[in-house]
C-alpha cells in the first residue's frame, strides 16, 4: 500500500510545527544573549582580569578631542603604566580593536552616546581611537552643549553626544527644579540613529550643591526627596517604556553601559583611609573586594523586563577594578576618583562595543 495523502498531509503539518517551534527557541536565544551582553560561544567578556600589555591603543598627544579634564599625561601625570594594561577575559579573547574595520562597518551610519560626564569620557576615547587608526582621514568636530557632533566625512560616519545626565525630564517650576519620573519630552533627538549607547546614575545620588533637583514628583505626588535608589529604578523604567514605544529593533541597536565605580573609599579594595590619589596599579585578581554596586542590580532588573532587545554593557567590575584609572590630581578639580585618564579605561569600553558587533551579539 502506498504512504497515502492523509499521511503526507499529517506528516507535513507536523514538520511545519517542528520548524515553527525551533524558530521560536532560536528567536528567544538571540533576544536573550543581545539582552545580557556579548557573549562569545560562552564566555562573558565581562568575566576577566588586567593583565600588562604594551602599549595604548593611542598617543594621546596627537589626538585633539580630549578635554583637558581627561588627559592626564598633559596635566602632568608622572606614572604611565595604568596606560599598559589591558582586559583579559577569563575564558576566551577579546578581539583586538580595529578601527579601518569599525569605520566600514558604520558606513554612513549614527552612533549616539547620551549620559552625563563620563559617557563624554567614552565618546572622546572612540573618536581618538578612530583617529589614531586613520590619522590622514578628514573629520568635522562641533562642541555643543548638550549635543556634540564629530564626523568622519570620508565614511559617512556620525559619532554624537547628547549630554543628559539623568534621562528623565527636570523641569524649571515656582517651587524650583523638579525632577519628574515619569517623563521623558527630550527623547526626539535619540531617534533615527543606528546605535544608541544610554547610561545614568551618578547623578541620581548627588546631595547638597550637586544635586541637580530640588524635587522629585512621581505621578500627581511631589517630594522634597525619597529613596534615591527607588527614583532611579523608577527613571529606568520611564527610559525603558520610551524605549518600548519610540524604538525599532530592526532599525536601531540600543546599548546600556553599565554602572562604573567611584573611587574615594579605600575600605571597598582593602586599603582604609585611602582614595584614588597616588595608585598606579589595579587590584588583582577578577573579584572586586567591595562587591557589586547594588545600582548594577536595578539596571538588570529593569532590562530583564522589557520586550524588546537592550544589550547591557556590564562594565563594572572591570571599572572597579582600577583604582589607577582616574585622573586623580591630574584633572581639574581637586582629586578626581569618578571620571577616568585617556587614554584608559574608557579605551576597553570601546573595545568591549567593538567586540559585540565583530561577534554579532
Amino acid at each position: 500500500m502506498g504512504f497515502g495523502f492523509q499521511n503526507f498531509y499529517s506528516f507535513l503539518t507536523i514538520l511545519i510545527l517542528i520548524s515553527s517551534c525551533l524558530h521560536h527557541i532560536a528567536a528567544k536565544s538571540l533576544h536573550i544573549r543581545q539582552r545580557h551582553g556579548s557573549k562569545a560561544k560562552g564566555c562573558n567578556l565581562y568575566q576577566g582580569s588586567w593583565v600588562k600589555d604594551s602599549s595604548p591603543l593611542y598617543d594621546t598627544s596627537s589626538c585633539p578631542f580630549i578635554d583637558k579634564m581627561f588627559d592626564c599625561q598633559k596635566n602632568g601625570r608622572p606614572d604611565k603604566l595604568y596606560l599598559n594594561y589591558r582586559w583579559k577575559p577569563t575564558s576566551c579573547d577579546l578581539p583586538r580593536f580595529n578601527g579601518k574595520d569599525f569605520l566600514r562597518r558604520f558606513q554612513g551610519k549614527k552612533i549616539l552616546f547620551v549620559g552625563d560626564s563620563l559617557t563624554n569620557n567614552q565618546w572622546q576615547s572612540l573618536i581618538c581611537m578612530l583617529h589614531s587608526s586613520v590619522p590622514q582621514a578628514k573629520y568635522n568636530l562641533k562642541l555643543n552643549d548638550p549635543f556634540s557632533t564629530c564626523t568622519f566625512p570620508d565614511y559617512g560616519l556620525s559619532l554624537m553626544f547628547n549630554h543628559n545626565n539623568l534621562l528623565v525630564d527636570i523641569v524649571n517650576e515656582s517651587v524650583g527644579r523638579v525632577l519628574k519620573l515619569n517623563s521623558i519630552t527630550n527623547g526626539d533627538s535619540w531617534k533615527n540613529v543606528d546605535v544608541l549607547i544610554v547610561n545614568t546614575w551618578h547623578w541620581w545620588f548627588y546631595t547638597g550643591s550637586l544635586q541637580p533637583f530640588d524635587y522629585i514628583q512621581d505621578g500627581n505626588n511631589r517630594y522634597k526627596d525619597m529613596d534615591r535608589m527607588v527614583a532611579y529604578e523608577k527613571g529606568l523604567n520611564t527610559w525603558a517604556k520610551w524605549v518600548e514605544s519610540n524604538i525599532n529593533p530592526a532599525k536601531t541597536k540600543v546599548i546600556f553601559r553599565g554602572i562604573t565605580s567611584f573611587h574615594y573609599d579605600g575600605r571597598e579594595w582593602d586599603q582604609p583611609n585611602e582614595t584614588c590619589k597616588g595608585k598606579t596599579q589595579p587590584v588583582r585578581g577578577s573579584r572586586y573586594p567591595g562587591g557589586p554596586l547594588p545600582a548594577g542590580a536595578v539596571v538588570k532588573r529593569v532590562l530583564s523586563k522589557m520586550s524588546k532587545p537592550v544589550e547591557l554593557q556590564d562594565v563594572m567590575t572591570l571599572s572597579q577594578l582600577r583604582i589607577d584609572g582616574h585622573p586623580s590630581l591630574y584633572g581639574i578639580n581637586g582629586v578626581d576618583c569618578t571620571h577616568w585618564c585617556l587614554a584608559g579605561v574608557p579605551d576597553t569600553w570601546n573595545q568591549l562595543l567593538y567586540a559585540s558587533f565583530v561577534l554579532g551579539q
